[in-house]
């Protein structure tokens, strides 16, 4: 019944780690369910162990690297989500509700963000959101 207490070892790992999120755990449940195996078959405490440890090393030293590398990789923003946080000029004077901006060279219509405010032609905004073909838009300076 050695198997029994390595899945039950490998339970408490994975709920351990369903509340760390480190991956460690995670890793170490896999090691114990591989040991739960080599228990099945038959294999004696010492071979479990080294079981254990095989797996365990092997998903602390190669797979959790890997893992880490890919999940700080970058998102990166397309299409019109890409001109959120850019800084734009105002061609046609921007209100609550039309406006036309230039970002990056290309004409965009816009709307103030806050419905008060008259954006001037020739004021430095920026791009708070995008809505359909709309740039939602503020000024990076207070205006007069």
């Amino acid at each position: 019944m050695p198997w029994f207490v390595w899945l039950l070892a490998a339970g408490v790992l994975g709920v351990a780690e369903f509340f760390t999120l480190t991956l460690v755990f995670g890793l170490l449940a896999g090691a114990a369910l591989v040991a739960a195996v080599v228990a099945g078959v038959g294999v004696g405490l010492l071979g479990q162990l080294v079981a254990l440890g095989v797996a365990a090393a092997a998903g602390l030293l190669i797979v959790r690297p890997v893992a880490l590398r890919m999940a700080r990789t970058p998102l990166t923003r397309e299409g019109s989500d890409a001109l959120i946080g850019r800084r734009a000029e105002v061609m046609q004077e921007v209100t609550a509700s039309h406006g036309l901006i230039k970002i990056s060279g290309e004409e965009w219509s816009a709307r103030a963000l806050d419905e008060s405010l008259v954006i001037p032609v020739g004021a430095l905004v920026d791009v708070m959101e995008i809505e359909g073909a709309t740039a939602v838009v503020y000024p990076r300076e207070l205006l007069p």
